[in-house]
C-alpha cells in the first residue's frame, strides 16, 4: 500500500496555515455582506438538511480545504475502501462496513467480490438468518425451556457490540414491539449484570452473546454470570436444554460457542472486515432486529446506504461528510479546538454522543500513520455531548463564554416522536415548538452573540455589562430531518462514519485498527493474580500498583 501523503507538506496546508494566521471571523459581518451565504452553504444528504453557514470559515478557507482533500487523495482512498482494498494496513484487511447495507440486487462492479467471496451474497445470507430468528422471537414461536414465550432479550457485549445496539434501541423506542424488552450488559463491574437481571423471569429471558472470537474477557465473564443466573432460576429444567433455548450467539468461533452450550445453528457470524464500532448494522444488531423487526431494520440499512451513495457519488464541494470532516480538521489543526460537541435536540438520541465517542476517538486517536511513521499534525478530537435542553443548564456556559473553541453539531427533527401540548395561561402550546425554539436560539446566540451596546440597551447595570456580553463567532453545524425514523438514524450514523474517514485520510492514519485498547487488557490479565493475593504477581507490580493493592486488601469486605 502506498504511504500516506503528508498533508502538512501540501500547498493547500500552507495556504490554510496562512489563512489561519490572524484569522478574525465575523459571522455578523459575513451574513450582512453575503445574503447568499445560507443557501450556498446548506446541503442535502438523503433526508438530512445540513446548514454549515454558521461555521467559522469563508470561501478562501473552503477552497483551500477542498484543495487539501485533492492533494491527500481523499477520492482515491474512498474508492479503495469501497471496492474492498485492504485499507486497514496494520491488520491487512478490507474495510467494508458499507457492504453491510448494499442491496441484495446490487450488480456490476458494486457487487463486491473480495478475497474470493461474494460479499453481498454473504451479507444477505446472514441477514436472512437473523431476520428469521427475530420473527420467531417476536411471534412467540421461539420459547424458553418451560414453554414460555420470550419477553426480555438481554444483549451481552462490550464496545461496538454494545454501544451501537443500545444507542439504536433507545433512539428507535417508538418502533419497538410492545411486550418485548431489550436490556444490555457490557461492564465487567458485576453491578451491571446484577442490576440488569433484577426483576427478570428466567423462563422468559433470552440472551444474545456478542463476541466475534467468543473470547472477549468482559463478555464471556458476563455470559457465565447470566448462565448461572438462568440455571439457578430454572432448577427443574435440563441444563443443556435451558442453555440451548435461552442463549444464542453472534460469533464466528463455532467451536467455542458449542463448548458454552449454544447450538452453533443459533450463532450468527460476521467478518473480519467489519470493525466493532462499525458493526451494529451486522448480526451484532440482532437484539435491535428483534426489538423493531426486520422491516424496520431494513429501513435503517437503506438509510445508511443512501448516505453511502451520497458520499460515493457527490462531488467534494457538495459532499456533506467530506465538508464536515474537512471543517473539523480546520477547527482542530488550525484554530486550536480540541473537543467537539454533538448536541441532539431529541431525548431519543441520548446515547448518540456516547456512540460517537467510540466511533471517532477509537478510529482517529492515533499517533502514527498507516505506514508506521509518526503523525505530522494533531489527530483526533474529543467527542462529547448531551441532549438539549439538558446541556443548556450544564455546559453551554463554557461554549458560549468560555475561552475554549468548541465546534458543535446541533441535531433536530421537524416532527416529534411524541407530540404533546402544554397549557399556559389558558393558551395551548406545542411543547415541541418550544423545544425547537431552543435549538434555533442556541445556534443563533453562538454565532452572533450579544454586544455590549445591546446589553446596555436592555437596561443592564454597567458593572455587569461585561459579564453579559457574548462574543459570538462560536462555530455550529445544524442538522435537521423530517423525523427520527429508522432510515434517518441510519443516515446520521453513516454521516459520522464518513466524517471520521475523511479526517483520517487527511491525517494519513489507519482509522480502522484499535491497538490502543489492547495494552490495558493485556496488563489486566497480569495484574489479576496480584489482586487475588498472589505474592509473586504482586512483587512484579510497580510501587504505585502495589500500594493500591495493599489498600484494596485492607478495605475489601468479604
Amino acid at each position: 500500500m502506498n504511504p500516506p501523503v503528508d498533508a502538512t507538506t501540501t500547498d493547500a496546508w500552507g495556504r490554510l496555515r496562512a489563512l489561519a494566521d490572524g484569522f478574525a471571523p465575523d459571522l455578523r459581518a459575513w451574513f450582512d455582506a453575503d445574503p447568499g451565504r445560507v443557501d450556498r452553504l446548506t446541503f442535502t444528504a438523503a433526508d438530512l438538511h445540513v446548514d454549515l453557514s454558521k461555521g467559522l470559515f469563508d470561501d478562501d478557507v473552503l477552497h483551500a480545504l477542498l484543495a487539501l482533500a485533492d492533494e491527500v487523495g481523499l477520492v482515491e482512498r474512498r474508492d479503495a475502501m469501497l471496492r474492498g482494498d485492504h485499507v486497514n494496513a496494520t491488520e491487512d484487511r478490507a474495510v467494508l462496513h458499507t457492504a453491510l447495507r448494499l442491496p441484495a440486487d446490487t450488480t456490476g462492479a458494486r457487487r463486491l467480490h473480495v478475497d474470493g467471496q461474494d460479499v453481498v451474497a454473504d451479507v444477505h445470507a446472514v441477514l436472512a438468518r437473523v431476520y428469521a430468528f427475530a420473527d420467531k422471537v417476536r411471534s412467540g414461536e421461539w420459547t424458553g425451556a418451560t414453554g414460555e414465550r420470550i419477553r426480555t432479550v438481554v444483549n451481552i457485549g462490550i464496545g461496538g457490540s454494545d454501544l451501537g445496539p443500545v444507542m439504536a434501541y433507545e433512539a428507535l423506542a417508538p418502533y419497538r414491539q410492545p411486550g418485548l424488552e431489550c436490556r444490555f450488559i457490557s461492564n465487567i463491574d458485576p453491578t451491571d449484570a446484577a442490576t440488569t437481571l433484577a426483576g427478570l423471569d428466567p423462563a422468559s429471558t433470552l440472551f444474545i452473546v456478542s463476541s466475534k472470537t467468543f473470547g472477549t474477557l468482559e463478555t464471556l465473564t458476563n455470559a457465565r454470570l447470566c448462565k448461572a443466573w438462568l440455571l439457578d432460576g430454572l432448577p427443574d429444567a435440563d441444563a443443556d436444554t435451558a442453555v440451548a433455548q435461552h442463549f444464542v450467539a453472534v460469533s464466528t468461533a463455532l467451536d467455542k460457542v458449542a463448548e458454552f452450550g449454544i447450538d452453533p445453528d443459533n450463532a450468527f457470524g460476521f467478518w473480519d472486515w467489519v470493525g466493532g464500532r462499525y458493526s451494529f448494522d451486522s448480526a451484532i444488531g440482532t437484539s435491535l432486529v428483534v426489538a423493531i423487526g426486520p422491516e424496520r431494520f431494513a429501513e435503517l440499512l437503506a438509510g445508511m446506504h443512501a448516505v453511502d451513495e451520497h458520499f460515493r457519488t457527490t462531488d467534494l464541494a457538495h459532499n456533506v461528510p467530506v465538508l464536515m470532516g474537512l471543517l473539523n480538521v480546520w477547527y482542530a489543526d488550525f484554530l486550536g479546538s480540541q473537543t467537539h460537541a454533538v448536541l441532539p435536540y431529541s431525548q431519543l438520541l441520548h446515547r448518540f454522543p456516547a456512540y460517537l465517542q467510540q466511533l471517532t476517538m477509537e478510529s482517529n486517536g492515533k499517533g502514527v500513520r498507516w505506514d508506521g511513521t509518526p503523525v505530522t499534525a494533531g489527530t483526533g478530537e474529543i467527542f462529547w455531548g448531551e441532549p438539549g435542553t439538558n446541556g443548556q443548564h450544564a455546559f453551554y456556559q463554557l461554549i458560549h463564554q468560555g475561552t475554549r473553541l468548541v465546534p458543535a453539531d446541533f441535531i433536530a427533527f421537524a416532527t416529534p416522536a411524541y407530540p404533546l401540548a402544554d397549557e399556559v395561561d389558558g393558551r395551548r402550546q406545542d411543547v415541541h415548538e418550544l423545544f425547537l425554539a431552543n435549538f434555533l436560539a442556541q445556534t443563533r446566540a453562538l454565532a452572533f452573540g450579544r454586544t455590549a451596546d445591546e446589553v446596555r440597551a436592555d437596561g443592564t447595570p454597567e458593572r455587569i455589562v461585561a459579564a453579559r456580553v457574548f462574543t459570538g463567532n462560536r462555530p455550529t453545524t445544524s442538522i435537521m430531518a423530517p423525523e427520527l425514523t429508522p432510515s434517518v438514524l441510519g443516515q446520521l450514523v453513516a454521516l459520522y462514519e464518513h466524517i471520521t474517514f475523511t479526517q483520517g485520510v487527511v491525517w494519513g492514519i489507519d482509522s480502522f485498527d484499535q491497538w490502543g485498547v489492547e495494552l490495558g487488557k493485556k496488563l489486566a490479565q497480569q495484574v489479576g493474580p496480584a489482586v487475588a493475593g498472589d505474592e509473586t504477581a504482586l512483587s512484579a507490580q510497580d510501587a504505585s500498583t502495589r500500594a493500591l493493592l495493599a489498600y484494596y486488601q485492607e478495605h475489601r469486605r468479604r
